[in-house]
């Protein structure tokens, strides 16, 4: 669903999104640019989205792993 808003800009802010976003996606634009500071990440999908990526979750673990060795203590490394 989608609402209709009147917003007040400055004449410099208009004549720049004008210019650069185009007079019929300023709405899409400011939409797009709002979405991520006002509505709620859906983090599960987010999350399970990461998790199919095999060749990230590999680099992960390689990468996890590798420092495991880095919080050994002086103690630990003369063993």
């Amino acid at each position: 669903m989608q609402r209709k808003l009147t917003i007040t800009v400055s004449e410099d802010v208009y004549q720049g999104l004008y210019r650069v976003v185009g007079r019929r996606h300023i709405s899409s634009f400011l939409d797009q640019l709002a979405r991520p500071h006002v509505v709620p990440a859906d983090l599960n999908a987010a999350y399970q989205e990461m998790a199919a990526d095999e060749a990230r979750e590999r680099e992960a673990l390689e990468w996890s792993e590798a420092l495991v060795g880095d919080v050994a203590g002086p103690e630990d490394a003369a063993r």
